[in-house]
């Protein structure tokens, strides 16, 4: 069975009118990252650039968030903290993750991750600490220098797998994995997709290929394979075993070859294209991939371990594998996508960023 349960942000006035994305306890604006567990929910309010919290996993809709993080109160907006500082606040937050405790906020246009030592339970609660900036006053691309190892331009996505801490330093076009938990300044264990941690060129300088990305913006992955979906490539990259150096990927899904990086705009997808994916997630044996500019979420019953262009098994948000509208072309329904830029899940619940529809909803996917 998959269905909505719970619709968090505002209901659409009817027609394709988009809801209200006034900032409010309720209202969301564009929000591109989401975390879910038994819990709490926590959702990256990208275009009101604050994080909101709630503690429990809502069960009514438009349930109100408990906490807001990055703006002074529910009701601001801006980036800074409208203004304030970065200091203060945040600009365009994205990835969002909570591993043993800790709470990890991908502050994309900040170029920086912001870390609380334990989840916040009161609004307005800064940062303990920031990896990427040597403070948090610093908002510069790779600190204001050179790439290394130790900045990021635009990280987008953050992953832990198999103990494992990664980020999707978009901008660089790479990814970073450090064996624990990293401190800041401290150089990354693993660069998938560039030569070394000085260099950041669109595939490596040269055509897409096994080994590189144009845009890396999540990782997810189990115990035996590592999953980045590399949405400017139109493709999911996967690596089995779980690489300790930079090695080929072995799967690729989205495209016929680790070569292609096809875009069909018009075209009805089927089962096995990807256009823009933005989200990955591996739970209970499934793998569960955000089709961003297909307006769908796509899964796959069984992790794909290795070959090419692999079909899911189910899709979500579209009536078939043909669809790829935005709303399916029609009024903003509880089973719609547009854009749906972030997912969570957690025992058959999956938690779906929503971000052309100003919302996030909570789906059972029993499947």
């Amino acid at each position: 069975m998959v269905r909505p349960l719970v619709w968090i942000g505002a209901h659409s006035p009817g027609a394709l009118t988009l809801p209200p994305a006034d900032p409010t306890p309720s209202h969301l604006y564009a929000p591109r990252g989401v975390y879910l567990d038994d819990q709490t929910l926590i959702v990256a309010d990208s275009g009101n650039h604050r994080v909101l919290i709630w503690h429990g996993v809502p069960d009514c809709d438009g349930q109100p968030a408990d906490v807001v993080l990055g703006q002074p109160d529910f009701y601001s907006e801006g980036p800074q903290a409208a203004g304030r500082g970065p200091q203060h606040g945040m600009y365009l937050p994205t990835g969002v993750i909570v591993v043993d405790g800790q709470l990890y906020v991908a502050d994309s246009w900040n170029h920086r991750i912001l870390v609380w030592s334990r989840i916040p339970e009161t609004s307005s609660v800064p940062p303990d600490s920031v990896i990427g900036q040597a403070n948090l006053d610093g908002c510069e691309p790779n600190r204001g220098g050179s790439v290394t190892g130790c900045g990021f331009y635009w990280p987008y996505g953050i992953g832990w797998v198999a103990g494992r801490f990664y980020i999707a330093d978009t901008g660089n076009r790479r990814v970073l994995g450090w064996n624990g938990i990293p401190e800041d300044r401290q150089p990354p264990d693993l660069v998938l997709g560039q030569n070394d941690e000085y260099s950041h060129a669109e595939n490596r300088g040269e055509a897409p290929s096994a080994c590189s990305f144009r845009w890396p913006h999540a990782i997810a992955g189990d115990n035996t394979t590592l999953y980045v979906a590399d949405a400017g490539n139109h493709r999911v990259l996967g690596w089995t075993p779980i690489p300790a150096r930079d090695t080929p990927a072995c799967l690729v899904l989205g495209q016929r070859d680790f070569q292609s990086a096809w875009e069909m705009p018009h075209a009805p997808p089927g089962p096995s294209a990807l256009r823009f994916p933005y989200a990955v997630v591996c739970e209970s044996g499934r793998l569960i991939v955000a089709d961003t500019a297909s307006n769908r979420v796509l899964v796959w019953r069984a992790l794909p371990r290795e070959g090419a262009f692999l079909p899911a098994d189910a899709v979500i948000g579209q009536p078939d594998f043909a669809g790829n509208g935005e709303n399916r072309w029609q009024a903003v329904e509880r089973d719609t996508l547009c854009w749906p830029y972030g997912i969570s899940c957690c025992n058959n619940r999956l938690a779906i960023a929503d971000s052309g529809n100003n919302r996030v909803i909570i789906w059972d996917i029993s499947i």
